[in-house]
């Protein structure tokens, strides 16, 4: 749970950080269902009680380490792109998404819907929310308009067909990474080929470096509005 102010538990306390550690690592190796708080608190050696001063279910705590999930992957991105604008360019940032998505097996786990890890957090409320509002459907339905406007993409295709098309592809690149037995392999570097197969949906990149500026800001504005949704799931 976070703090009133904003902080997580595990910034304050060693207990806490331990504890989100022994449950990451417990549902990674065993699932949801496969363990037990007493389980968690025996990993991180602390006593059970301890656990519930953090996290008044395993449910708070489970979706505690989905959220984490979301904001691990955000920070990363405003990072990135603060340090270099032009990774806000759709043939940049598709590809550093995906990458950086690919990093965060619960987030995989949840775009999968995968229900043998995960449990009742597929489906728990939380989990759907923070899906809704940082998953790539909500990624897209953000910057693609973004993009539009900046000249980084076609605005000659309806926008709802143009963003399922995307959306299509950005989703089913990411499942070819994730599970690479699942389709053939390319030649080239899969995030290589993602960057062209962008450009080739989207059409050529014509802006500016003042819109590619206002770009990086608007992707940035959505990502931190993403962090504030993320912290308030989880708090």
């Amino acid at each position: 749970m976070a703090s009133a102010n904003g902080d997580l538990p595990e910034q304050q306390s060693t207990k806490a950080a331990r504890l989100l550690a022994s449950a990451g690592e417990l549902l990674l190796s065993r699932g949801a269902r496969g363990f037990t708080v007493a389980d968690v608190a025996k990993r991180a050696r602390v006593g059970k009680g301890t656990v519930y001063l953090y996290w008044p279910t395993k449910e708070d705590l489970l979706t505690g380490l989905v959220g984490r999930g979301f904001l691990g992957l955000i920070d990363d991105l405003v990072t990135r792109i603060t340090d270099d604008p032009e990774l806000a360019r759709p043939s940049r940032f598709c590809p550093m998404m995906l990458e950086v998505a690919t990093r965060q097996p619960l987030l995989a786990a949840l775009q999968r819907h995968d229900d043998d890890l995960l449990g009742v957090l597929a489906d728990h409320p939380r989990s759907v929310a923070l899906h809704d509002a940082l998953g790539p459907s909500a990624v897209i339905g953000t910057v693609l308009p973004i993009w539009r406007r900046h000249a980084l993409a076609r605005d000659d295709w309806d926008l709802a067909d143009q963003g399922f098309a995307l959306h299509g592809l950005i989703t089913g690149m990411a499942m070819s990474v994730v599970e690479p037995g699942a389709g053939p392999r390319p030649a080239a570097d899969p995030l290589e080929v993602l960057a062209d197969a962008v450009t080739a949906l989207l059409g050529p990149e014509h802006a500016d470096r003042r819109q590619i500026a206002s770009t990086a800001a608007e992707v940035i504005e959505f990502l931190r509005a993403g962090r504030a949704t993320a912290l308030r799931l989880i708090g």
